[in-house]
This record gives C-alpha cells, sequence and structure tokens, in this order.
C-alpha cells in the first residue's frame, strides 16, 4: 500500500509476466491430488457407513446366536426335566390307577354277563 508497487492478496501470486491473472495457492497436481485423497478420506469417514454397519450386524448376530443358544438349552433342559418326572412318577401312578380302575370294569363287566345269561335263560 506504500509506493507505486502492485499489491498481491495473501494466498495468491501474482502470474509470470507481471499479469494480473492470480494463480491458485493450491497449484499443482500433486497437490491436487492430496485434495481428493482428502476428501475421499473424510467422504468415507462420515458418509460411507458400511463398515459401521458390517460390525453391528456381526455383533447382533452373534448376540442373537447365544441367547437363542442358551434360551434352546433351557428348553432342552425343562423337556428333559418333564420327561423324566413323567418316567418316575407320573406313569406309575396311571398304571397303578389303571389296573385298580380295569379290575373294577372287569367285575362290573363279569356281574354283567352273568345276569344277561340269566335273562337269556328266563325268558
Amino acid at each position: 500500500m506504500s509506493g507505486g508497487g502492485t499489491e498481491t492478496p495473501v494466498g495468491c501470486e501474482a502470474a509470470p509476466g507481471g499479469g494480473s491473472k492470480k494463480r491458485d495457492s493450491l497449484g499443482t497436481a500433486g497437490s491436487a491430488h492430496l485434495i481428493i485423497k482428502d476428501l475421499g478420506e473424510i467422504h468415507s469417514r462420515l458418509l460411507d457407513h458400511r463398515p459401521v454397519i458390517q460390525g453391528e450386524t456381526r455383533y447382533f448376530v452373534k448376540e442373537f446366536e447365544e441367547k437363542r443358544g442358551l434360551r434352546e438349552m433351557r428348553v432342552l433342559e425343562n423337556l428333559k426335566n418333564m420327561i423324566h418326572e413323567t418316567n418316575e412318577h407320573t406313569l406309575p401312578k396311571c398304571r397303578d390307577t389303571m389296573r385298580d380302575n380295569l379290575s373294577q370294569v372287569l367285575q362290573r363287566c363279569d356281574c354283567l354277563s352273568w345276569q344277561i345269561s340269566c335273562l337269556k335263560v328266563t325268558f
């Protein structure tokens, strides 16, 4: 701002040959490549959620399989206990009750059969 020279704004270089064209300070193709690389990295970190989703999916499947496995183990254990209880307690009770009741039914059938045979003889 002093004197009669031309001033160059900060961040820009004067074009060679003294022209008034401004050149971008980013300049070369190598720096453009770095910027594109940085943009790709920023994009992948901010907008590409595939790695996060894949990790969450793996975690969900693992937890689901573990919980399901434990639930199925509990179901099988309960079934085993029910079968054991049935074999040891319920079936013998049913068998004894059935024998007692069937013997009573057999006695009644014999009695009815005798009565029917008596009725046949009288008529």
